[in-house]
C-alpha cells in the first residue's frame, strides 16, 4: 500500500488554510502532517480539523514545524511566507507558495528557497484562472497588431477582508499582456482629469465587496468592438484543489523553481 503524502499547511487557521486542511484530509493519498500559524495566533493548540469543519484529526495548530512533511502549502501573509520559505529551503521541503502582496525584497527571499528545494510561487492556483491567463496571452499576441490600437483594462473583485490591491492575479494578467503587447505603464484606478488614455498603459480597478472569493475580467477594447475575458471563483476550493495538484507535482521534482502551468499541465 502506497504511503500517503504528508502535507504541511502554513496559515492553517485562515480562510484558505482551513479549506486546504479540509481537502487534504478528504483526498486519497494525502494527509495533514502539520498545521502552522504565527506565534501569537489565538488558534494555537486547536485541532486543525475541527477548525476546518471536518472533525478531530489529531493535528494541533502550532507555530513551528516539527516532524518531517513531504510538502508545504502556504496561504498566509507575506511575512509568514518568507519565514516558511527559509525553513523549507534549509530542510529541502517542497513549497507551494500562494501568498500575494510580496514586496520585491520578500519575493527575492522566497525565491532563494528554490536553490535547495522545489518551489512553486504563483498568485493563483485555480485551473480556470490559469487557463484564462493562457487565453489572455493568446488574445494579446493576436491583437497587438491592430492598427487602431487596443485598450486593456483589468477589473477584479474580492472579499472585503483582502489586504492587497490590485490582486496578485490581476497584476499577473497585466504582466502577461504587457509581455506580448508592450505596454509600459500600469495605472491603478483613475480620478480627476487624467487626459486622453495612452496606448502604453494597462488600467487596473479593484473592487472589494462582501465575501467574493475572486473574479477577474480582462477587457480588450478596440474601435467598434470589445473582448471581455471573465473568470469567476465560486468557492475557495478552486484555489485549494490547484494547490493540492501543485504539491503532488513538486514532490516528484528536484530543487528548482516551477510554474503553476507546469503543475497543471497547461
Amino acid at each position: 500500500m502506497t504511503q500517503s503524502l504528508k502535507i504541511g499547511v502554513n496559515g492553517a487557521a485562515g480562510r484558505m488554510g482551513r479549506r486546504v486542511v479540509a481537502l487534504v484530509h478528504e483526498e486519497n493519498g494525502l494527509e495533514v502532517g502539520a498545521a502552522l500559524e504565527y506565534s501569537a495566533s489565538p488558534h494555537l493548540g486547536a485541532d486543525a480539523g475541527e477548525l476546518a469543519g471536518v472533525g478531530h484529526i489529531g493535528v494541533p495548530v502550532t507555530s513551528e514545524l516539527g516532524e518531517r512533511v513531504d510538502a508545504v502549502i502556504d496561504f498566509s501573509l507575506p511575512a509568514g511566507l518568507v519565514a516558511i520559505a527559509k525553513l523549507c529551503g534549509e530542510r529541502g521541503i517542497p513549497l507551494v507558495a500562494a501568498t500575494t502582496g510580496l514586496s520585491a525584497a520578500q519575493r527575492d527571499q522566497v525565491l532563494s528557497a528554490s536553490h535547495t528545494a522545489p518551489l512553486l510561487l504563483a498568485p493563483n492556483m485555480s485551473i480556470a484562472v490559469n487557463l484564462t491567463m493562457k487565453l489572455a496571452r493568446e488574445a494579446a499576441r493576436v491583437l497587438k497588431g491592430v492598427s487602431s490600437g487596443v485598450d486593456v483594462e483589468v477589473i477584479e473583485r474580492h472579499h472585503r477582508f483582502k489586504e492587497d490591491a490590485p490582486s496578485g492575479t490581476a497584476l499577473k494578467f497585466g504582466q502577461i499582456i504587457a509581455d506580448e503587447m508592450g505596454q509600459t505603464e500600469h495605472v491603478h484606478g483613475r480620478h480627476g482629469q487624467p487626459g486622453r488614455r495612452p496606448q502604453s498603459e494597462i488600467g487596473y480597478h479593484a473592487l472589494r465587496t462582501g465575501d467574493n472569493v475572486g473574479e477577474h475580467t480582462i477587457v480588450f477594447g478596440m474601435m467598434g468592438e470589445t473582448i471581455d475575458l471573465t473568470v469567476r471563483g465560486h468557492t475557495r476550493d478552486s484555489y485549494a484543489h490547484g494547490a493540492l495538484i501543485a504539491a503532488r507535482y513538486l514532490c516528484e521534482q528536484e530543487p528548482g523553481l516551477y510554474t503553476i502551468e507546469e503543475a497543471l499541465g497547461l
